[in-house]
């Protein structure tokens, strides 16, 4: 992946400084390096939010394209088109598998396949459809796939009723034993992405050593001048776009590090102290790897599931877990679906963020498929069938999905989407899972 020069560029063409690469976006220039055959990459990534959904906030009662947003997806009306809302999908391994509901529903969620009861070591469950499609673009992309986190990312103890916190910690896991941890350091996945760090080190040791490497794009600025002097004005403007961005999220980063307050278990240094603030720069990192071809996989977890998280900056100071178990009660399901409406604006502001990156003959969003949702519907009663998800982007092909309202026959096996997914994707794929074959969403 070195730099080229002249008027053609290779899609694996980098601005390199002291101890920093940083890869580009899809610019026109690169176009006849392809000899008149542009190949548009595709991504796949998973949003997950934990704890259950108030699914009558939630749910369209109308099908088809005439469906009018609910509360907690309204935030989600502008890119109506870019957006295909499904119901009826369930996660039938998690109502197979014993120990606690939490657990064994994120536990078995992206995989289809049963957790093991345990929480020792032993851990087993299914190798996560993520996975698949991050082991098939590992050797092209920098980074195989990205797992990131915004609370607690223990992987060892109990964590749910004798069940392990790995199972509710973690979403994807590259093997039936190797549950992989989600990083919770903004600055350990920005070294990740763009610094020249030893990837054995652990995100602490990362961090502390990203504090002596600041402002990484004054490192390859000469290089972005000696580009910019072959580019057109379109990919110059591209150029300067992409550059401000990155430069907008590291700044971000040093501005977290400098905060005097003390860090404690919850936050450690180099995490935002506002709950919005630190997702929008988890996401913005997403983002900027995707547009950038420096991963293709992502999955983020909002909140592990059982999260005891607070929001003060909503009204409501009570742990998340304890009112989704709400017994009617219509004051805890009002501040549970405060909770659920700010994620879904959070998610909103993501796809935005990938719909105003231009590519090719289209945006990174139309390039990338995003399932955003939940392993749980109703979290007063643990459920997992008529799960809330979301897919916002383009599965890829000829034809587009998106602005519709799909009602599948209830307990449809939610691997069947995933089979989909991976599809899409160019990853065809007979069986995962639990499936049963592929859903139709371009109807």
């Amino acid at each position: 992946m070195n730099f080229v020069t002249g008027k053609h560029l290779s899609r694996r063409a980098m601005l390199r400084g002291a101890g920093v690469a940083v890869a580009l976006p899809f610019l026109d220039a690169m176009h006849p390096a392809f000899a008149g055959r542009v190949k548009t990459v595709h991504r796949v990534a998973v949003v997950y939010v934990p704890n259950g959904i108030i699914m009558n906030q939630w749910t369209p009662a109308e099908t088809g394209k005439d469906y009018a947003f609910t509360r907690i997806l309204k935030p989600l009306e502008p890119f109506r088109d870019d957006v295909t809302i499904i119901t009826g999908l369930a996660n039938n391994a998690a109502s197979k598998a014993q120990g606690g509901g939490h657990a064994k529903a994120s536990g078995s969620f992206l995989s289809s396949v049963p957790p093991k009861y345990t929480a020792g070591a032993d851990v087993h469950a299914g190798t996560t459809f993520d996975q698949v499609a991050a082991k098939t673009w590992a050797s092209e992309t920098r980074v195989a796939s990205l797992q990131l986190g915004c609370e607690d990312a223990r992987m060892v103890g109990n964590c749910d009723t004798g069940s392990s916190c790995a199972y509710t910690n973690s979403l994807s896991w590259k093997d039936p034993d190797s549950p992989l941890a989600v990083d919770v350091n903004p600055r350990s996945v920005f070294e990740r992405l763009f610094g020249n760090v030893d990837p054995s080190l652990s995100p602490e040791v990362r961090a502390r050593r990203a504090l002596y490497r600041r402002n990484m794009l004054d490192l390859t600025r000469d290089s972005a001048k000696k580009l910019e002097l072959d580019l057109g004005p379109a990919d110059r403007r591209k150029m300067d776009e992409y550059l401000t961005s990155v430069h907008e999220v590291e700044q971000r980063m040093t501005a977290v590090e400098r905060d005097t307050r003390p860090p404690s278990i919850d936050k450690p240094a180099g995490i935002p102290f506002v709950f919005t603030e630190y997702v929008k720069l988890m996401f913005d990192l997403q983002a900027i790897a995707f547009q950038s071809d420096l991963t293709r996989v992502s999955t983020m977890m909002i909140g592990r599931e059982g999260s005891v998280r607070t929001y003060p900056e909503i009204d409501v100071p009570d742990p998340h877990h304890p009112l989704t178990h709400h017994r009617g009660h219509p004051d805890f399901i009002e501040k549970v679906t405060k909770i659920n409406c700010l994620h879904a604006q959070l998610f909103a502001r993501f796809v935005e963020k990938l719909k105003s990156m231009p590519e090719g003959d289209g945006t990174v969003l139309d390039h990338s498929a995003l399932l955003y949702g939940a392993a749980l519907s109703d979290g007063n009663a643990h459920s997992n069938v008529n799960l809330p998800l979301i897919l916002a982007g383009q599965l890829g092909g000829a034809d587009r999905i998106g602005g519709k309202h799909i009602k599948l026959e209830q307990s449809t096996p939610v691997a069947n989407l995933f089979v989909s997914m991976l599809d899409g994707a160019g990853i065809p794929v007979e069986h995962f899972g639990d499936s049963t074959g592929p859903l139709d969403l371009r109807g």
